[in-house]
């Protein structure tokens, strides 16, 4: 029988992070300075391993590789996605990240990094760094090269539930005290660009990456229009954040007892908040705050009940 796949994230210590992924979801996290949950993954820097059923201790790269049916054969030479939570309790570091044909020439064949933000939660007045005010190349190096960095970077108010599509080639940053679902293509690359001339634990500079950051940069800005389309049904609203090239993202909320059909190749799911049971095929999963799980291609119809708050995404 063809089951979820519940998985057990990995977490990723970072100079930012906090402990708000402990505080929130109650995960076990490895130090007070943890930055991000990477919660279904397949990349090698941070595999997720499933929890349950058949498949109990494989990682997703592994079931990439062996058992490619249970994402509806899907032709990509890697798991194509990564959803992350993250823990922004100081500021990150501003930085850019490159598109598929970059990344391949210069990061040895990894995927670019469009990516899109959740945000789960913030404190009142938050703001985060999305886009730059340079109308050209030149420009942008001049204020580069002068330390403008007032000037040349843009800020834009955040509130919980405001959502955000990241392509690459765009400049941005989350700022403290702001709490993120990410969804992403499966790349770890990111070029940073400005990081405040903080030092690490040894007292070093961090290493910036001002040369590529220019060449992948895209000048002038282009916003990336969201613009979400809600749709109810019995026992759920579901809104729909982006439909674009990499992936699409919904948000679920189930208040009772709403039945779906999993007709894409296969469906990453986080619960953010609440409790429930998904059922699937009699098969009744207990659903909590932190849970995160993949919904296989030849699942079918399952029914999602309680009242829980859900961010799905599929290629």
């Amino acid at each position: 029988m063809i089951q979820p796949l519940f998985l057990k994230p990995v977490f990723q210590e970072r100079i930012w992070g906090g402990t708000a992924l402990k505080n929130r979801f109650n995960y076990d996290i490895p130090s007070s300075e943890t930055g991000e949950c990477w919660a279904i993954s397949g990349h090698p820097n941070g595999q997720t391993t499933v929890v349950n059923g058949e498949f109990s201790g494989k990682t997703i790269g592994e079931l990439w590789s062996e058992h490619r049916d249970i994402f509806g054969g899907h032709t990509s030479p890697v798991f194509p996605l990564l959803t992350k939570i993250l823990d922004a309790n100081a500021d990150l570091s501003v930085q850019v990240h490159p598109n598929d044909t970059y990344a391949k020439e210069h990061e040895s064949g990894e995927l670019g990094k469009t990516e899109c933000w959740y945000i789960i939660d913030c404190v009142e007045g938050a703001e985060m760094i999305f886009g730059h005010t340079a109308q050209t190349r030149e420009e942008f190096v001049s204020m580069i090269e002068k330390g403008e960095w007032n000037d040349l970077l843009r800020s834009i108010p955040v509130k919980p539930g405001d959502f955000f599509y990241v392509p690459s080639g765009t400049i941005h940053a989350l700022c403290k005290e702001t709490l993120v679902l990410e969804t992403q293509q499966s790349s770890d690359t990111t070029y940073r660009i400005y990081d405040y001339d903080r030092t690490d634990a040894d007292g070093n500079i961090r290493e910036l990456h001002i040369d590529k950051s220019i060449e992948v940069t895209t000048i002038p800005h282009r916003n990336a229009a969201v613009e979400p389309m809600v749709e109810h049904r019995d026992g759920v609203e579901i809104t729909k954040f982006v439909e674009a090239e990499y992936f699409t993202v919904y948000k679920w909320k189930v208040d009772g007892g709403a039945s779906f059909t999993q007709d894409k190749l296969f469906q990453l799911v986080s619960v953010l908040d609440g409790n429930g049971l998904l059922n699937v095929a009699g098969e009744v999963y207990p659903l909590t705050k932190g849970n995160h799980f993949i919904l296989p291609a030849t699942i079918g119809t399952f029914e999602i009940d309680g009242v829980l708050e859900l961010i799905v995404s599929h290629v």
